[in-house]
């Protein structure tokens, strides 16, 4: 918190961010906005964005307040929009509404708001403040941000392993290097994510279903990386719900080592509006992808447990130097079960 807000502004947001955060699982391609309405230091209406193509959270918000909004300030985790999409502006909900200040965390990266609503709002005499727990709303919708700033989506890749950093015996055997615990901590990556990438490799090995198995969840997209056409129809995944996305060496180019192209891949995913992809592989695709710098968020279950040297590794990677390793920052570290999971951000150089 600092001087320039109160401490029920930081509040108010800090719970704002709290109704963003419901809809983890529902908004793609939207981004997650809560919003509070406050009349003084009195909660009066409270909204979050439920799914895609539903009223936005100040229209919520709006409607619980009623006309106690006239004069009361709106706290919004994103800039509200100002343009007509499948639902109205939510700038001008708010100027109807009569809401004398609006408070966001952080701007709408989309070309269609970046900074027009505070401007239409200012434009009605809205007072418009920005900045209240921007880190945190821009945390919240990383996927959202990455695709309007870099026209890619977030990309994490899960790996589990052992202490010595093996994802397998020497023969193959890895059912269940993880717990329980592990297993369910992933099931709800998988339901925040709008995507889940793997490989022809990976369903061959393992015959995973790749789907979401919680109550009530929407399943992503399923992409798989196939150049040569070799997954069968009889593939367990093709009969789980939701859709997949099989892409061959006919859809996608292919790099300079025969393999299909990863930037290519993820403008494929930003064209469907895809924010986040949760990628379960093999060491392979793991190397490549961490090669091409295209990793922004490493998932790593650790399991109290040592295969040896002989054990298959986290990621195919050539390294001569330990100049040219890649390098990571820890930004969570957590016991899940008995397993201990590692989130971790490539270590931008100054």
């Amino acid at each position: 918190m600092t001087e320039r807000w109160s401490s029920f502004e930081y509040a108010a947001m800090g719970r704002a961010l709290e109704l963003a955060a419901q809809g983890r699982t529902s908004t793609q391609p939207n981004p997650r906005v809560g919003c509070v309405i406050a009349f003084g230091e009195q909660v009066i209406g409270e909204g979050w964005h439920q799914r895609s193509g539903e009223p936005h959270a100040e229209v919520f918000a709006l409607r619980e307040a009623g006309e106690r909004a006239r004069g009361a300030t709106a706290f919004v985790t994103l800039e509200p929009c100002n343009h007509h999409g499948r639902t109205p502006p939510c700038s001008v909900a708010l100027i109807a509404a009569g809401i004398a200040r609006v408070i966001y965390a952080s701007g709408d990266p989309n070309p269609r708001v970046d900074g027009s609503g505070a401007a239409r709002l200012r434009e009605a005499g809205v007072v418009v403040e920005q900045g209240l727990r921007a880190a945190e709303g821009e945390e919240l919708n990383l996927g959202f941000f990455s695709r309007m700033r870099r026209q890619r989506p977030w990309l994490r890749l899960k790996m589990a392993a052992s202490l010595d950093g093996r994802t397998a015996t020497a023969s193959g055997e890895s059912h269940w290097i993880t717990s329980d615990a592990a297993r369910e901590d992933v099931q709800r990556w998988r339901a925040e994510s709008a995507a889940i990438l793997s490989t022809s490799a990976t369903v061959l090995a393992d015959d995973p279903r790749l789907s979401v198995r919680l109550d009530s969840a929407r399943q992503p997209l399923r992409v798989l990386l196939d150049r040569d056409g070799r997954i069968p129809k009889r593939a367990r995944l093709f009969a789980e719900p939701g859709e997949v996305l099989h892409l061959t060496s006919k859809e996608i180019a292919l790099e300079a080592s025969g393999r299909l192209s990863l930037p290519a891949v993820l403008s494929t995913l930003n064209a469907l509006e895809i924010n986040e992809v949760w990628t379960e592989a093999g060491a392979t695709l793991a190397g490549s992808l961490i090669t091409a710098n295209l990793v922004d968020e490493l998932v790593i279950y650790l399991a109290p447990m040592l295969l040896g040297s002989e054990g298959r590794p986290l990621a195919a990677l050539k390294i001569d130097r330990l100049l040219d390793a890649s390098r990571w920052q820890t930004t969570d570290l957590r016991q899940i079960g008995p397993d201990i999971r590692i989130m971790l951000r490539p270590l931008r150089s100054a």
